[in-house]
């Protein structure tokens, strides 16, 4: 599969990226090698390999869970730089 400069530029677009005319150039020849590259891995044939997420077999190692101390609301909201009652004041992020 041959990739084009418009596809370099259509795909610049799409992701918001701005490049000067050589870097195009440049990334039309990367992306054309990987796809190249792509191409030559789908040639082997690999029936009967299983497929696989990870390479090597992997395993959560988890300690359990166990209650301690924690420490109380005054001692939470102590350094807090605005408070009120039970809770920490922050700024508004979300508009209606």
């Amino acid at each position: 599969m041959a990739i084009t400069i418009d596809d370099v530029k259509d795909i610049a677009k799409l992701a918001r990226l701005n490049f000067q005319e050589d870097e195009i150039s440049e990334f039309t020849e990367e992306i054309s090698g990987i796809l190249k590259y792509i191409e030559k891995l789908n040639e082997l044939d690999v029936s009967g390999i299983e497929p696989t997420s990870h390479v090597v077999e992997m395993k959560n190692v988890l300690r359990e869970d166990v209650v301690g101390e924690s420490f109380s609301i005054e001692e939470t909201l102590l350094n807090a730089p605005d408070k009120k009652d039970r809770f920490f004041v922050v700024p508004k992020v979300i508009d209606n």
